[in-house]
């Protein structure tokens, strides 16, 4: 008996062989499938593992009676009996085979596919041949080469398209080089020896990668609040078929019923069998779509997503509304150009506008822009644009133009007497109230100047500045003061080394007035600050003079004296009263001296005192006295020293 063990990708029945005593023409051999084949061989019995066993044929009959037993064959025949059995055996043992839990090899379209026979374990050792066989598209089984045990080379047997892209690896694999989609079929793998006989049968998938995906036909522009056809997004050669999945803003867009349409379609090469995909995209776009980026991505089986370069369209869209806008938006002065910005916010936008220009209708063409040229302030006040065919669909803004006047009175060089009034007036004319700012001679006022009685410090530049809104003017008036010298006072002192007189005569007026003395000098100076004037001479006086000060100007004039006294008369005076200084001094001096010498006797007693009582100590001598004595001594001891 023989039986077929199990094996990987292969089904078979047990089947024990057993030679009958008698011969038979012919053998029958019941399949799996129910049906009956029958060889020529010598009469066998086949024993199935279910318990069925076949029956050897009746012996054919002659003329009615049976033949007599044929008689026994020699030893040679008798071994080539033994072979024919086998192959008996063999062929129906072939007929058993049938394929279960299939194994599946995928296989990249035009490249090399190696189909595993029993994953590499297929070499028994009493092997005798592999054969590879496959399933051809009608159903029937079709050879493809032979490799036997013995022999390096294997025979191939195909002779249809396989025959020159066949091979056998040392392990029995069978290679099928530049796959197509055409050998996604059944291969099967024959392995045959002296106990056994087993098939493997082998499913084959192509697979081929998709084309990157492209974008055609794209609409030129999209329409508000209408589904368009936004474009149609193809990949192509790929097996099995992509998948195509539309992206918007990097998200998958979803079919919407009315407002996202996606209409997937597939064809299939009719000479290579790959396919194409391609997806129609419908869209209803708003405005917010101005800025969406729209793509397609292709997901397939052989690897990563494709994706393509995101794509942005012109969404189109009626004019709702418009806006002005002034340039520049802040402050406009008399003297400035201005333009009038109208946008609409249609796309595209409209190619004329009218702009309202105080009452008046002026259509402008093409850039929706209205310039104003050197503006006064009477171009202050509102302005619009409209759409031609609407003129409810209007914008309006201010322009307000900032202006500033300056009148200050008086103005230029204003003359005035001393102890006269003055009233100053400043008039303004501003688009809003001006910041002021008042300087005489450059240095900042508290407030407006205003004169009730002039005096010769009133004099000077006054200036008044005003600023609005970046506006600024200035006026200013210089004002003089004038009047009659006066001298207000004539004073004398010696020099800082005490040889001369310094005579000083102050004096007021406008004009500057001139100085005259009434004796010559070594040395004269002179000032004049805000109508106050200031002379200086130098003199060395050799008697006692009367000396006068006369200042004048145009307007009038003014005098004074002074007594000066010489120098030599001042140095006789000073050496008559030196005695009595001197006496004073004395007197002074022996007051200090009379002190320092009763402070020096008192000294000299309390040293001798001290001197007797340190002399006792040493001698151990006991000084008698109570201290009542002791306290005593030392009062009239600090009394004379007071």
């Amino acid at each position: 008996p023989l039986t077929s063990p199990a094996r990987s990708g292969c089904r078979r029945r047990s089947l024990r062989l057993s030679a009958e005593p008698n011969f038979s023409s012919s053998l029958s051999v019941v399949r799996a499938e129910g049906q009956s084949t029958r060889f020529s061989s010598p009469s066998f019995s086949l024993t199935f593992s279910d318990g069925r066993r076949s029956s050897p044929a009746p012996p054919a009959t002659v003329n009615g009676r049976p033949p007599p037993p044929p008689p026994p064959p020699p030893p040679a025949s008798r071994r080539m009996h033994a072979a024919v059995r086998f192959f008996g055996a063999f062929l129906a043992a072939a007929t058993l085979t049938q394929a279960s839990g299939m194994q599946k090899v995928i296989g990249q379209y035009g490249e090399t596919i190696m189909v595993p026979c029993n994953n590499g374990d297929n070499k028994p050792s009493d092997l005798i041949f592999t054969k590879w066989k496959y399933t051809k598209d009608d159903g029937s089984s079709g050879d493809l080469l032979v490799k036997q045990a013995q022999k390096d080379d294997a025979k191939v047997s195909a002779t249809d398209g396989y025959k020159d892209r066949i091979n056998i690896t040392a392990n029995s694999s069978l290679l099928i080089t530049k796959a197509t989609l055409g050998d996604q079929r059944v291969f099967t793998c024959m392995v045959v020896s002296i106990n056994n006989l087993n098939e493997y049968p082998v499913e084959v998938e192509v697979r081929k990668r998709p084309s990157a995906p492209e974008i055609k036909n794209k609409a030129s522009q999209l329409e508000n609040d209408k589904l368009t056809p936004l474009g149609e997004c193809v990949t192509a050669d790929a097996n099995p078929p992509a998948e195509i999945i539309w992206l918007k803003n990097n998200k998958t867009l979803l079919y919407e019923n009315k407002t996202v349409i996606i209409i997937p379609s597939i064809m299939a090469d009719p000479v290579t069998g790959l396919f194409s995909t391609k997806s129609s995209l419908q869209y209803t776009a708003g405005k917010q779509d101005m800025t969406s980026q729209f793509a397609c991505l292709v997901r397939h089986v052989t690897g990563p997503d494709q994706v393509t370069a995101p794509v942005a369209f012109s969404i189109h869209y009626p004019t709702e509304k418009v806006n002005l806008q002034v340039v520049p938006a802040s402050t406009v002065k008399e003297g400035d150009n201005v333009t009038l910005k109208c946008q609409a916010d249609g796309n595209p936008p409209p190619t004329s506008l009218n702009f309202h220009i105080k009452g008046k209708k002026v259509p402008v063409t093409g850039s929706g822009v209205y310039t104003l040229s050197g503006v006064t302030r009477a171009d202050s006040g509102e302005y619009k644009c409209s759409l031609p065919d609407n003129d409810k669909i209007e914008a309006s803004a201010t322009v307000t133009v900032t202006y500033l006047d300056l009148s200050l009175i008086p103005s230029g060089r204003v003359l005035k007497k001393y102890g006269e009034s003055l009233e100053v007036k400043v008039e303004k004319n501003s688009s809003s109230e001006p910041t002021v700012t008042w300087t005489k001679n450059n240095s900042k006022l508290e407030k407006q100047p205003n004169f009730s009685k002039l005096t010769y410090g009133h004099a000077g530049l006054y200036v008044c500045e005003m600023s609005v809104a970046g506006i600024k003017r200035s006026a200013s008036f210089h004002l003089v003061v004038e009047g009659i010298p006066v001298i207000t006072r004539l004073t004398k002192q010696r020099s800082t080394d005490g040889k001369n007189k310094v005579l000083i005569c102050e004096a007021e007026g406008s004009p500057q007035p001139n100085v005259q003395w009434s004796v010559n000098g070594t040395n004269s100076e002179s000032s004049y600050v805000n109508g106050k004037a200031t002379y200086r001479l130098t003199v060395v006086p050799s008697m006692n003079l009367t000396v006068t000060c006369q200042v004048a100007n145009n307007l009038g004039l003014d005098s004074k004296t002074i007594n000066v006294s010489s120098l030599i008369d001042e140095h006789k005076k000073e050496k008559q009263d030196l005695p009595e200084d001197e006496d004073k001094a004395k007197l002074i001096v022996g007051v200090v001296v009379g002190l320092i010498v009763v402070a020096a006797v008192v000294g000299i007693i309390y040293w001798l005192y001290m001197k007797r009582r340190q002399g006792s100590w040493k001698t151990g001598e006991k000084e008698m006295g109570t201290s009542e004595e002791s306290k005593k001594l030392e009062e009239n001891s600090h009394r004379q020293d007071v």
